[in-house]
């Protein structure tokens, strides 16, 4: 295909034109690969995950509304779907490893949700503490899963800085939750 604008190539996509579809691919194949592997931590899954987004999309592109958003927004927002339904057949297939095992006699050591949800209050808590520059970075971080190149072009901070926040940043928190662990012993 020569030049075709997302419009465009959202039209002929959603029209069942093949060559849109190949040309969708090329655009956010990567993208849609590379969000799902950061997000599943597995390159394996995360090619099953792309291959499902785009089979998926070509089926239901019956739905597809330009007038909604682009192309490439709803990929990504099947991207995400299909991503927790990753996270769900995880979960029932630890679940029934768990079943079995149990059944086995086997122990099955598990975290309580309590100390999950103690951890998580009080990295929150600590991550308030930081200067503003080094919380907007980690923030942009761990919750947007962007890299420090993302972060510094969304922040307009150069790389170096933002490198750097990063750094320290960790270094704090890491100093503050060793400090924490302490008094609770």
């Amino acid at each position: 295909m020569t030049t075709v604008t997302d419009d465009d190539l959202g039209e002929g996509f959603a029209r069942g034109d093949e060559a849109c579809l190949a040309e969708a691919y090329r655009r956010w194949g990567a993208l849609v690969h590379t969000v799902a592997a950061r997000k599943l931590g597995d390159a394996e899954e995360a090619k099953d995950v792309t291959q499902q987004v785009f089979v998926g999309a070509w089926n239901s592109r019956g739905t597809f509304d330009a007038r909604r958003g682009s192309l490439k927004t709803w990929l990504m927002g099947i991207t995400y779907k299909k991503v927790a339904d990753a996270f769900d057949k995880r979960s029932r297939h630890l679940r029934s490893v768990e079943a079995a095992t149990t059944d086995a006699g086997t122990p099955v050591h598990r975290t309580p949700v309590t100390e999950t949800l103690l951890d998580h209050m009080v990295l929150t808590r600590e991550m308030e503490e930081l200067p503003d520059q080094q919380q907007l970075v980690l923030k942009m971080a761990f919750y947007d899963d962007l890299s420090q190149s993302q972060i510094a072009e969304r922040t307009g901070l150069p790389l170096g800085t933002v490198k750097s926040h990063t750094r320290r940043g960790l270094m704090r928190l890491k100093k503050r939750l060793e400090v924490d662990g302490e008094a609770h012993r």
